[in-house]
């Protein structure tokens, strides 16, 4: 079993972030509550540098890296956000980087990523992009992993650690809080915080139909690969880690899954009744709060809104 990340961690990469990223609201969203039938929170990383939260865990890695690490250039593989975060992240910071994302990423990020100054590569899918950025990382680059790695995980757990704080500051801490799962490091490190600072709350992932490889790793007793099938491409890993399969399996009451066009749908109710724009990978989170509801009836919830990335249908 890996070690799990602490609190003391999260706040260590608050520290080492601080300044550099947005300290984003956490909100009451009356038009969801209503929606929903019971008072929902949103904390808002859409609106996060680079549209995402993701630039928290670059920023934290980039910095433990030495400067033979960084003159080696860096390579990330995306299915958006991290990449995205990363060009934009290590470019301001005048390292060379190549992003590697599937075909099916929203153009919008590889456009994004490109102008950022990174060198994109695109590959017919997800795990074409995973075996490509370990090819380069062999052949001597800096890998920057979107999930496999406790410093990254640390500075994701930063959004749980704001989102705790705001609620306890609002006066009415959330009974559940929900959070999209990719590889799952958003998760897990939310999760440490949340059970840390709201002892009793209980936090769920949500994924989609077709990139389950959070649950699917929860069925099988660790990580395994998947097929991916689902469009969500920001959350499409092809497995999860050994490190976020045991912070989840630890913490997490359960990871809920959604089809593609219930994510779709919930993209669409943040947007009629809360009036912001959220990727599918946030919009599964609306349909999973019913089912929480349906459980647990009286609950007061929170949503992590993790990005805003991706293409609008012409």
């Amino acid at each position: 079993m890996a070690d799990l990340v602490t609190l003391d961690d999260i706040e260590t990469a608050a520290d080492r972030i601080a300044g550099d990223v947005l300290r984003t609201p956490t909100v009451p969203s009356p038009g969801l509550s209503a929606l929903l039938g019971a008072p929902v929170l949103l904390k808002l990383e859409q609106l996060q540098r680079t549209g995402s939260f993701k630039p928290r865990g670059v920023l934290a890695k980039l910095a433990t890296l030495s400067a033979d690490e960084r003159a080696a250039g860096l390579v990330a593989v995306s299915g958006g956000n991290h990449g995205l975060a990363v060009a934009d992240v290590v470019g301001a910071a005048g390292v060379a980087a190549v992003v590697v994302m599937p075909q099916n990423a929203p153009a919008r990020s590889v456009a994004a990523a490109r102008t950022a100054g990174a060198d994109v590569r695109l590959t017919p899918d997800i795990p074409a992009a995973f075996a490509l950025a370990t090819q380069l990382q062999a052949d001597g680059m800096t890998l920057l992993h979107p999930f496999d790695d406790p410093v990254t995980l640390a500075a994701q757990g930063t959004v749980g650690l704001e989102l705790a704080r705001d609620a306890i500051a609002l006066g009415e801490p959330p009974t559940d809080v929900l959070v999209s799962v990719g590889g799952g490091a958003l998760l897990s490190g939310i999760a440490v915080a949340i059970t840390a600072l709201l002892p009793g709350a209980r936090v769920w992932g949500v994924e989609t139909l077709g990139a389950e490889a959070m649950s699917a790793a929860l069925a099988a007793g660790g990580p395994v690969p998947v097929t991916i099938t689902s469009a969500v491409t920001t959350l499409s890993a092809p497995s999860v880690s050994q490190l976020t399969y045991d912070h989840v399996r630890e913490l997490v009451e359960e990871v809920l899954v959604v089809t593609d066009a219930d994510a779709h749908a919930g993209s669409v109710a943040f947007a009629e009744h809360a009036g912001i724009w959220a990727e599918p990978a946030a919009g599964c989170l609306v349909p999973a709060a019913r089912t929480v509801l349906e459980r647990h009836p009286g609950a007061r919830l929170a949503l992590v809104v993790c990005g805003r990335n991706a293409d609008v249908p012409g």
